[in-house]
């Protein structure tokens, strides 16, 4: 018989996968945390780490190219002297501490704005190519950041210099929560927050920066995450609390191939920062243990699996094997002993069918139960209860066990984390509106008396293809018509087209049309307009573990969302329409239920800039708690695992003895019987090389010897003819 074929295998296979089911049951579910805090939190606070970080480098690299652009449109601009360069850039952008002008074949300062720029601390004449941000520390040990641009004068290029604080990014730091900029190295750069510099706050530091050295991206990062190093450490623990960190790099990475990533054009992730948070958590005292459940059901399934196995042995794999010796002793003309026949189903028929055909080739008269003898049931209802049996075990385990839905308990933590993070996207968004203001506004310096319609439109294709956030930019006169345009045909009603500001211009089409609009100042009454790509503003509220986010309007009207969503449409639940109006002056965070537990929050866009007229405005998040690694959802997702696990196995082996064994079994039962009751002219084929296959193939032989014997039996009486012909000259089928 061939190793893989036959009724062996799968008997034995659905043993091996029973017993192997039952082992992982036991381990997975036997499985605890003893550090006391669950893995929800941990990802959480890495989660708010890798939007800090994600922050901060939005940050720094908008400074850069906000410097550079600002250059690019005063070289394309008529040449003016350094101190107007630096009165337009302070007009169109409040970011800078101070700016500076200077001559880099001698370093002698031009002009200057705001506070002293520290150049002595680098060398204006050895920057490298690309010029890269730079961060240096000033005498009173601040650290200061410096972004640099070339600027082409008729008397030569220059060198145009910026300088700002280095900040943490925009997290809320209430509730015990303390943000971190640090360095490579590990030193703490900038920090805010309660013992933000503290001992353990320097030893988890230190600690960050290490773990961060070298390690591959996050797992988030093949789908659209953080896209480069984070993770989550734990720290001391004091009064039944725990410190819990999440730090997050955006230095250059490691991707899954162990190549080093770059970061995209203003090179932040060459300054070797990293974002720390620190928190601290209430400690459970008494994680949730299932082993004992681990071990019954492993057992269970250990009794259910010998008693299958025991049962398709006894039923079907035995009386099967022993159908095939009988079939071949009597294909061999091995006469004289009669069949064992077997007591069940279609191997009960077979077998009685060979013991008819048995005592007719010896001559003898058939047993009174030969004809038409039935088994005492269908291998198929062997299967079918097999089935039912191991469903028992499996189906609680999908659908009984271990619910998570009224035992769950969600970490008040894990609501403030969404609240906060919730705050942190509205900021993102405001932010991107104000930059994309800014972005108008500069364009509005370039493209006013004297300057045609060619030179504006070449302003505009650039800013278009350094920025992603517009969906089309352009200029219109004093009545609306557009002067000069790139990327998509205008969307803003003409009416609107040279009022200033940002806001939603037009809610009818079906995407919304939200536009910054700024005047150019002079006697033409241009305005620059800018409308923004409604992805762009998805893509940006976008985070891992935060959950389906909106960005709705003063009626709670979508507008925006980082998934699909349909122009203009209210919130999905009253309970998230009710938060969104809570927030209406500050955040607001909660555990929803209705029937499955779900973190919500709302933020408005409150803050400074021209988005500011947004106010009213809300990003609003919902995290479903089943999501999170919590260990009551933890326990819920292995039990439901373990149940498909078994499921899966008892599906796999049980339909392959059906298609192999019981199937080509019942239709073998019917041909033998058929043989039995003395049809001749059918011949029987074997189509598998296995036990039923060659009980096949001994039928077909035994078939031959009755033939024969009948045709001997038939010339006795017919002149001419031979006796019985020998046994050399019966045909074996084909196989």
């Amino acid at each position: 018989m061939p190793l893989l074929g036959g009724i062996r295998p799968p008997v034995a296979a659905l043993l091996v996968l029973l017993l192997s089911v039952a082992g992982a049951t036991a381990l997975i579910l036997g499985r605890t945390d003893a550090s006391g805090v669950s893995r929800a939190v941990l990802a959480s606070q890495q989660h708010v780490a890798e939007d800090g970080a994600t922050a901060l480098r939005a940050s720094l690299d908008e400074s850069t190219s906000d410097l550079q652009r600002a250059a690019a449109l005063a070289n394309a601009a008529a040449p003016v002297t350094p101190d107007e360069v630096l009165s337009t850039l302070g007009a169109v952008y409040q970011k800078w501490r101070g700016t500076a002008v200077v001559d880099p074949s001698s370093g002698a300062l031009l002009a200057a704005r705001g506070e002293n720029v520290p150049l002595s601390a680098i060398d204006v004449n050895a920057l490298p190519e690309g010029l890269p941000p730079r961060l240096v520390t000033t005498k009173s040990g601040e650290t200061r950041l410096l972004v640099f641009a070339v600027l082409s004068q008729p008397a030569g290029k220059r060198l145009l210099v910026a300088s700002d604080t280095l900040s943490v990014p925009s997290i809320t730091t209430g509730d015990g929560r303390s943000l971190i900029v640090l360095n490579s190295s590990g030193t703490i750069l900038a920090s805010d927050g309660p013992d933000a510099r503290g001992k353990a706050a320097r030893q988890l530091s230190v600690d960050a920066a290490r773990t961060a050295h070298g390690k591959r991206p996050s797992e988030t990062a093949a789908s659209g995450g953080f896209d480069s190093p984070s993770g989550s450490l734990l720290g001391e623990t004091a009064n039944g609390r725990r410190t819990v960190a999440g730090y997050a790099s955006i230095t250059s990475g490691i991707d899954a191939n162990g190549k080093t990533t770059q970061q995209k054009a203003a090179s932040s992730g060459e300054l070797g920062l990293s974002v720390l948070t620190t928190v601290q958590v209430a400690q459970d005292a008494a994680p949730g243990n299932h082993r004992l459940f681990a071990v019954i059901a492993a057992g269970v399934l250990l009794l259910l699996a010998a008693l299958v196995t025991w049962v398709l042995y006894v039923v079907l794999q035995r009386p099967l094997l022993r159908l095939h010796l009988e079939a071949r002793r009597l294909s061999n003309r091995e006469l004289s002993r009669p069949v064992d026949v077997p007591r069940f189903a279609e191997s009960g028929r077979i077998g009685a069918a060979l013991e008819s055909m048995r005592r007719e080739l010896t001559g003898q008269a058939p047993a009174p139960e030969a004809r038409g003898r039935k088994g005492l049931g269908g291998t198929r209802a062997v299967l079918i209860v097999c089935a039912i049996v191991l469903l028992s075990w499996a189906a609680p385990l999908l659908f009984l066990f271990n619910r998570a839905e009224q035992v769950a308990v969600v970490p008040q933590q894990l609501v403030t984390d969404q609240r906060q993070r919730t705050e942190t996207a509205a900021d993102r968004v405001r932010e991107g509106l104000n930059e994309g203001y800014a972005d108008v506004a500069a364009i509005a310096t370039v493209v006013g008396d004297g300057a045609g319609a060619e030179q504006a439109h070449s302003v505009l294709v650039s800013t278009l293809a350094a920025h992603a956030r517009y969906r089309s930019l352009y200029v219109v006169d004093k009545d609306g018509t557009v002067v000069a345009r790139a990327g998509d045909s205008p969307h803003t009603p003409t009416a609107l087209r040279t009022k200033r500001g940002v806001g939603l211009v037009d809610d009818t089409l079906n995407q919304p049309v939200i536009a910054a609009r700024a005047p150019v100042a002079g006697k033409t009454q241009r305005t620059v307009v800018g409308e923004f790509d409604i992805p762009y503003l998805g893509a940006i509220m976008d985070r891992p573990g935060l959950g389906r986010v909106w960005l709705v309007d003063t009626g709670d009207r979508i507008v925006a969302s980082n998934q699909g969503f349909r122009a203009f449409e209210g919130l999905h639940a009253a309970r998230l329409e009710n938060l969104a109006k809570s927030a209406a002056s500050k955040s607001s965070g909660a555990l929803l239920s209705n029937g499955e537990h779900a973190l919500a929050a709302a933020a408005p866009l409150t803050g400074g800039g021209e988005a500011n007229a947004l106010k009213t405005w809300h990003v609003v998040s919902e995290q479903p708690a089943g999501w999170l690694d919590l260990p009551e959802y933890v326990a819920q997702r292995r039990t439901m695992l373990a149940g498909m696990l078994g499921l899966a196995a008892a599906a796999t082996c049980l339909g392959w003895l059906h298609i192999v064994i019981v199937r080509p079994l019942r239709a073998m039962a019917d041909s033998a019987e058929a043989l039995a009751h003395g049809d001749r002219k059918t011949v029987l084929y074997p189509a598998n090389h296995d036990e039923v296959g060659s009980v096949v193939r001994s039928l077909e032989l035994i078939r031959q010897q009755l033939v024969d014997r009948h045709r001997a039996h038939t010339a006795q009486f017919v002149p001419g003819q031979h006796g019985p012909q020998s046994r050399r000259h019966l045909r074996r089928p084909h196989t």
